[in-house]
């Protein structure tokens, strides 16, 4: 333990001897570990910050998506050909077990008249059981009911960027009436702000009313009706893959789809979308880590030049630490412990830098930025290999001189 201290203590002096060189010397380090930190910290958080968005959307969420339509040849995307009913939904809900929670979706742009005010958004025709999927929940009022899908009636729940530009801030919303296509519709709730989709698109800018009231009076359909999407939530997490095979082989069989035939629907997992982004976030942080290490492989080659140039610079004390008794070994270890002293006090500082930088990033784009203990970990190690590696040959050429050669060195 004595030598250790004894060992350090020199490497210490040494690189105090040329404060300004070392300095510059640990700068690739410093500026190579504080970026891997950043890049790690900093996609971690765009991942946890995509992964938050996809599960805003529901949780353990299934969507049914309707077939693509085929015309002359060319193939519309999913949803542009009416092969899904209400009808299949109520079917999902009465023989999926999997399955705890059903709802099914019309849509399409509309514009609303509050008073003086008007606002285009996106009238959805929905169930009751809408919020209990898209684990949304109610800021004032209620959601719709059975009642008034039942009774067809004229009311709606807005969403809070619908609110927001057709009505002033604190103004009584609920109860209040509005016209979508010349119709007029009573408000009885409004929905907690809900934010972005992994897509970019404003959820909040939406209006619900009940697929009853919106088939006949604002889409010109009555039941049962063509529906754009069923979403459905699982029992559990573990159930998601299960409920999605019972709806794919349900549907199949409603639909009276033969045995390899193409089906006319698409049934979406939101845990594709979460590996998606994982697989995505992961490739761009092994990118961004990978650039980043190529400064720490300069710093690693800016601290064996400065090395081989100590050697040079301190032959003559090689040489009399020799005459008056040191080993090869003990040479050795004098340089590879300046080495690392100079790398890992490199690491310490970079982390430093690291850290507060991230949480800087993190302040202005409005992420999170975690920092975990493993990052800083593999930082202080990789600083130490660094050191190691690079400062090996310095030192070996240093153990390795000749004794009559460095005494005689001017």
């Amino acid at each position: 333990m004595d030598m250790l201290k004894t060992v350090i203590r020199l490497a210490l002096r040494g690189l105090l001897a040329y404060k300004a060189r070392s300095l510059l010397t640990m700068l690739g380090i410093i500026i190579g570990i504080g970026a891997v930190i950043v890049m790690i910290s900093v996609g971690r958080g765009a991942n946890a910050s995509i992964q938050k968005q996809i599960n805003d959307l529901g949780a353990n969420m299934l969507m049914v998506y309707a077939g693509s339509s085929k015309q002359g040849g060319v193939r519309g995307g999913y949803g542009s050909k009416p092969t899904l009913r209400a009808r299949d939904a109520q079917a999902i809900a009465r023989e999926c077990p999997a399955v705890s929670e059903v709802t099914h979706i019309t849509l399409q742009t509309a514009q609303v008249v509050a008073g003086e005010k008007n606002w285009n958004t996106t009238v959805y025709g929905t169930t009751a059981s809408y919020p209990v999927v898209r684990d949304w929940l109610i800021k004032e009022g209620e959601f719709l009911t059975d009642q008034h899908l039942r009774s067809a009636s004229n009311v709606a729940v807005l969403g809070a960027t619908v609110v927001q530009n057709l009505f002033q801030p604190g103004e009584t919303v609920v109860g209040r009436k509005i016209r979508i296509r010349n119709v007029p519709f009573t408000i009885i709730g409004v929905l907690a702000p809900k934010g972005s989709d992994p897509r970019g698109k404003d959820q909040d800018n939406t209006l619900f009313v009940p697929y009853t009231t919106f088939s006949r009076k604002l889409h010109g359909r009555r039941l049962p009706g063509v529906v754009h999407v069923i979403c459905l939530s699982a029992r559990s997490k573990l159930l998601v893959n299960e409920a999605k095979r019972e709806v794919e082989e349900l549907l199949r069989q409603k639909h009276r789809i033969p045995p390899g035939a193409e089906d006319d629907f698409s049934v979406r997992a939101l845990d594709e979308y979460a590996q998606m982004a994982d697989k995505t976030m992961d490739i761009m942080t092994i990118l961004l880590t990978s650039v980043a290490a190529i400064s720490l492989v300069v710093g690693g080659i800016g601290i064996m030049n400065i090395m081989l140039v100590s050697v040079t610079e301190r032959t003559r004390e090689i040489g009399i630490r020799m005459a008056v008794g040191a080993r090869e070994r003990d040479v050795l270890i004098q340089f590879l412990t300046e080495a690392m002293t100079m790398s890992v006090l490199g690491g310490i500082f970079g982390t430093l830098l690291g850290v507060g930088a991230a949480k800087v990033i993190g302040m202005v784009t409005g992420w999170m930025s975690p920092i975990d203990v493993d990052a800083i970990l593999l930082a202080t190690l990789f600083s130490a290999g660094v050191g190691v590696f690079f400062g090996y040959y310095p030192a070996r050429q240093a153990s390795r001189m000749d004794l009559i050669e460095a005494l005689r060195y001017e």
